[in-house]
C-alpha cells in the first residue's frame, strides 16, 4: 500500500441485527435469525480519523445492510448514508474507505460480500451514543434505539461484554444490550426487528 489513502478511523460504533442476543455470527459465523440470513443497522460517530489530510472527526454515518446467508457467504445488499452536514471532501473520503477501495480491513473484507450497494447517501442523521442506550435515526429511513438486556431476576440491567483478545472482525469488546427500536425502509431494503441483538463498542480500524 503506498502513502497515498492512508486512512484511521477511531469511531463509535452502534451495532444491532435479528440474531439472538448472543448472535451466533460473534461465535460460529453464522447468523441463528429464523430466516438463517443477516440484516443488520450500524451507527458510526467518528471521534478521530482522516484519510491522508482530510479530517474526519465528527462525521456520523449510517450502514444498513442485509445478507440472505451468512455475511461471509455474500450476496448482500447494502447502503451507506452519511451526514449532511459532513463536506464534500469528508463524504467522497468516507466512501472511499467504506468501500474498501482504499484497503483495510474490516472494510475491505466486507466490501467483497455485496452484489447490490447505494451511496453514499446524504440525509440527516440524528444520534446519541451511550454505551448502553444509544439511538441514531433518518428520518422516515432508519429508527434504532439500543437498550440494556435486563436480569429477570432482579430487574437490574445486566453487564455483558463479548470480548475478542486476540481481536475481532469489527471490534474487540463490545457491550451487549438489545433494542427497543430497529427498523429500515430504503427500497429493497427493508425490515423491522425488535428484542434481537445490540452492541456498542469503540473500533480502531486503519489500513
Amino acid at each position: 500500500m503506498s502513502n497515498d489513502n492512508n486512512w484511521v478511523l477511531k469511531m463509535h460504533h452502534i451495532e444491532c441485527c435479528n440474531c439472538s442476543h448472543g448472535c451466533g455470527c460473534q461465535f460460529s459465523g453464522f447468523p441463528d435469525s429464523e430466516s438463517g440470513g443477516c440484516e443488520a443497522l450500524l451507527g458510526f460517530f467518528v471521534i478521530e480519523g482522516h484519510l491522508d489530510a482530510i479530517d474526519l472527526a465528527g462525521v456520523k454515518m449510517v450502514f444498513a445492510a442485509m445478507w440472505p446467508q451468512a455475511i461471509h457467504q455474500g450476496n448482500g445488499k447494502g447502503a451507506l448514508f452519511i451526514d449532511s452536514s459532513a463536506s464534500e471532501q469528508q463524504v467522497t473520503a468516507l466512501a472511499t474507505i467504506m468501500s474498501g477501495q482504499a484497503g483495510g480491513m474490516p472494510v475491505e473484507a466486507l466490501a467483497t460480500t455485496f452484489s447490490e450497494f447505494e451511496g453514499p447517501i446524504l440525509k440527516s442523521i440524528t444520534m446519541e451514543v451511550d454505551d448502553k442506550n444509544s439511538f441514531f435515526a433518518i428520518k422516515d429511513i432508519v429508527t434504532v434505539q439500543q437498550t440494556p438486556l435486563i436480569n429477570p431476576m432482579t430487574n437490574q440491567p445486566h453487564n455483558v461484554h463479548i470480548t475478542y483478545p486476540d481481536g475481532g472482525f469489527f471490534w474487540n469488546d463490545g457491550i451487549v444490550g438489545t433494542t427497543s427500536k430497529m427498523s429500515l425502509k430504503y427500497g429493497d431494503l427493508s425490515f423491522e426487528h425488535t428484542g434481537q441483538f445490540a452492541a456498542k463498542a469503540i473500533v480502531d480500524w486503519s489500513n
